[in-house]
């Protein structure tokens, strides 16, 4: 009884009932033998516990011919999902390659926890080598995952890279804001919001980087949040089929998950990227989505004349919340947002050479997509180039952060 209620979370029933706390617990279930729950077991309860309600729905959907009665029931949990699995013999101690596919598909997060569960359990050379151990685990592989032929040869240990040879490989989005005179007369809360002078400059490299590497480019310029979610809804509801990717480039003001309409509205950046999940946009399932955000995440105090910051307004109240990037991408797999700085820090333009991190952005795509380099290889180097920079006369620092769920890599052929 102690050790379930530790593994539930019980903490407060495991004290107060039998008299016992978290450290005691840990301390006792490290002595070998003494562990009554498997593994295994708390492998799924802990799954189940992380799996957020679409998460569940995309389990339910993906296995519904396999166990029909999942997919109909409104009320069918995880664990009930996990238990009809077992019966139908694609889910076991020995046999999880149907569900981290699954989890491969749905949310990467999931598929790590497996992994250490193997790791831990059979050590790390048994467990590539280890095989599936029923046939039907293969057949319903290539139904989740019709993409990657090759992810179930286990023997195999070279990442895949995601297919890139569509003409045009998707579309480009620019939402580029400059002009703020909007936001400057709103009443009754007006925001001391400047011109994004220079914003022009990184618009440009943009276009001509992206043209390169044969994206459409659709550009949208000086947007009020009403538009720039307008604008959103119909990239999102367009048929993406016949592409590869999609990239979206959101140049504006902003602050901590926000960015802001040329009306000074806020526009969560979750909001955007969640409008290109499976469920939201079925075209681009499966397919890289790429978001570059070029906006401040927080307040400072510029006093520069030539270096401007990408903040709107001076808030010293606002809360650090260090969850904040992985809340602005889905759960769901195969985005990538790369964010100009990090939360609660503002982000450098210049009017007449634009911002450092897509002046940044666009030099190493230029140079380095040539070579075959991944996405994160060369957002490394972005990081590192930002990095060095200061602005004058205080010497202030702005350092970029990706966050991504992709599940290959990610490299943009030019020819």
């Amino acid at each position: 009884l102690k050790e379930l209620l530790y593994r539930i979370s019980r903490m407060d029933l495991l004290a107060a009932q039998l008299g016992s706390s978290r450290e005691e617990m840990e301390k006792e279930l490290r002595v070998p033998g003494k562990a009554k729950v498997s593994a295994y077991r708390n492998l799924l309860f802990q799954l189940s516990e992380d799996i957020t309600k679409d998460e569940l729905k995309s389990f339910k959907f993906l296995l519904g011919e396999e166990i029909p009665k999942c997919k109909k029931n409104p009320k069918t949990t995880m664990l009930d999902v996990f238990i009809e699995m077992e019966k139908k013999g694609i889910l076991g101690e020995d046999n999880l390659g149907v569900l981290k596919n699954l989890c491969a598909e749905i949310n990467a997060s999931l598929l790590k926890r497996i992994e250490e569960y193997e790791l831990n359990l059979f050590g790390k050379q048994n467990k590539t080598k280890r095989p599936l151990s029923h046939t039907h685990a293969r057949q319903l592989a290539s139904s989740v995952a019709p993409d990657s032929p090759g992810s179930w040869n286990e023997s195999s240990q070279q990442l895949e890279a995601y297919k890139m040879t569509s003409r045009p490989r998707g579309v480009c989005l620019i939402l580029n804001n400059h002009n703020f005179a909007k936001a400057r007369e709103a009443v009754p809360e007006p925001k001391s919001m400047k011109d994004r002078t220079g914003t022009d400059v990184d618009a440009a490299a943009l276009r001509r980087v992206f043209t390169k590497l044969h994206f459409t480019i659709a550009e949208h310029k000086d947007l009020t949040a009403e538009e720039i979610r307008k604008t959103v809804n119909f990239y999102r509801c367009i048929d993406h089929k016949d592409e590869d990717c999609f990239v979206c480039c959101i140049l504006s003001h902003g602050k901590k998950g926000i960015i802001y309409g040329v009306d000074g509205q806020e526009v969560p950046i979750q909001e955007l990227t969640t409008s290109f999940t499976g469920q939201n946009c079925r075209s681009l399932a499966g397919k890289p989505k790429v978001f570059f955000v070029q906006a401040c995440q927080g307040d400072a105090c510029q006093k520069g004349v030539i270096i401007e910051t990408d903040s709107g307004e001076q808030d010293s109240s606002v809360e650090t919340d260090a969850r904040f990037q992985l809340d602005c991408i889905p759960a769901e797999a195969d985005f990538l947002l790369g964010m100009a700085t990090l939360q609660d820090y503002v982000s450098y333009r210049s009017p007449r050479q634009g911002t450092w991190y897509i002046q940044a952005l666009c030099q190493h795509l230029e140079s380095s997509c040539p070579r075959g380099e991944d996405i994160l290889t060369i957002l490394t180097a972005v990081n590192q180039e930002v990095s060095r920079k200061s602005c004058k006369p205080n010497a202030e620092k702005q350092m970029p952060q990706p966050s991504f769920t992709l599940r290959k890599k990610l490299i943009f052929p030019v020819n």
